[in-house]
């Protein structure tokens, strides 16, 4: 592995001489290596070179094509900010393959922290205005420029059609097991895709979105807990800027892991969600459309189910995508998603009427 390491740092033209590497071992789809240069003064450098997984992302050329425009974009708009660095080759490439034909990226390192789980409502709000920012560094960048590397990804509506159809085929003869699950979906199944199809009508702008906004695809200030920079630009792609505050909200408000059997510990929590509305909006105010911020509250619903019937999809077909830890994870996954959903719809007034006096108070500022 030294060898492949230095051949690719020499590929990218990485000044000075390999002198350590690790590897990283949070994130389940990439291999990802931190790796020290020493320079010819003595000094060193610190690089993060990721392996990307070609059987997950299967069109990685696209991928670095989408992260070259918008990393670029961002760079030149906002000069004096932190914007993710990835290196290039001699003729003009951010990826390389090695001998072995494994695709390789390198950035630089950025010395910081992250959040798995937060309950630091400051921090939460930190996280709302990152990606709240995010949104705003690519409001004026043109999204049609940008490969869409998964097709229909954030499409509810699409992807609940399709869990109806393999319903309907049963290959494993699990669905009569999930019927409680497949009649609650079925029951919000209009509901829950509505916002798909209004924005294949049209009645929303194509935004440039992040598609992964976890609290942990923010990289924050060690000492004062401020972000510094949004991460993980794998799923960049042309969106509804409403799904990633749902996908955020989804994942930082839940009380329980996201594949906690005990669904009685599953809760929407109201005053996480508050924390992040207060950062969020208070970056996107002026940048989203009315109709957008009205429906930031039913996108957290729609992007919850979504996900829920993907985990159920994937049970029923035999957990063919998602890597499972025991026969019944995903059916575990789908009935979390499914609690959490139908708190956020019990506690929907409360939560719209948080988002309205958010943008209120941001308005007014």
């Amino acid at each position: 592995m030294f060898e492949t390491i230095r051949k690719i740092g020499t590929a990218f033209r990485l000044p000075g001489t390999l002198y350590t590497f690790d590897i990283i071992t949070n994130g389940n789809i990439n291999t990802t290596y931190r790796v020290t240069y020493r320079t010819d003064e003595g000094s060193t450098k610190a690089y993060i070179f990721q392996r990307i997984n070609t059987v997950v992302f299967s069109n990685p050329v696209q991928i670095m094509h989408n992260i070259d425009l918008v990393t670029s974009h961002i760079r030149e708009k906002y000069p004096n900010e932190r914007t993710l660095h990835f290196h290039h080759t001699a003729d003009g490439k951010n990826y390389v393959f090695d001998d072995d034909g494994c695709f390789w990226r390198v950035m630089n390192w950025v010395d910081s922290i992250t959040f798995d789980t937060c309950d630091d409502l400051s921090v939460i709000s930190a996280t709302g205005k990152a990606f709240g920012h995010f949104q705003n560094q690519l409001s004026d960048f043109d999204g049609s420029q940008l490969f869409e590397t998964i097709p229909d990804f954030h499409n509810t509506k699409k992807r609940l059609d399709t869990l109806f159809e393999h319903v309907a085929q049963d290959p494993c003869g699990r669905a009569a097991e999930v019927r409680e699950e497949i009649e609650y979906i079925s029951s919000v199944r209009w509901q829950a895709g509505e916002l798909s199809v209004r924005y294949a009508n049209g009645e929303f702008p194509v935004r440039v979105t992040h598609n992964d906004t976890k609290s942990n695809n923010v990289l924050f200030d060690r000492i004062t807990k401020m972000p510094i920079v949004v991460i993980d630009l794998d799923t960049v792609m042309p969106g509804m800027a409403m799904y990633d505050f749902g996908d955020a909200v989804r994942f930082i408000a839940n009380t329980a892991a996201e594949d906690e059997p005990d669904t009685g510990r599953v809760y929407f929590d109201t005053a996480k969600f508050r924390a992040f509305c207060r950062g969020f909006i208070g970056e996107v105010i002026h940048g989203l459309t009315q109709p957008e911020l009205d429906s930031l509250v039913l996108a957290s619903f729609s992007i919850t189910v979504e996900l829920a019937a993907r985990f159920l999809d994937d049970y029923i077909t035999g957990d063919k995508y998602f890597k499972i830890n025991y026969p019944l994870h995903n059916l575990v996954r789908t009935r979390c998603q499914l609690a959490l959903a139908k708190d956020i719809m019990r506690k929907q007034q409360e939560l719209e009427w948080i988002v309205r006096e958010t943008v209120r108070d941001a308005a007014d500022q």
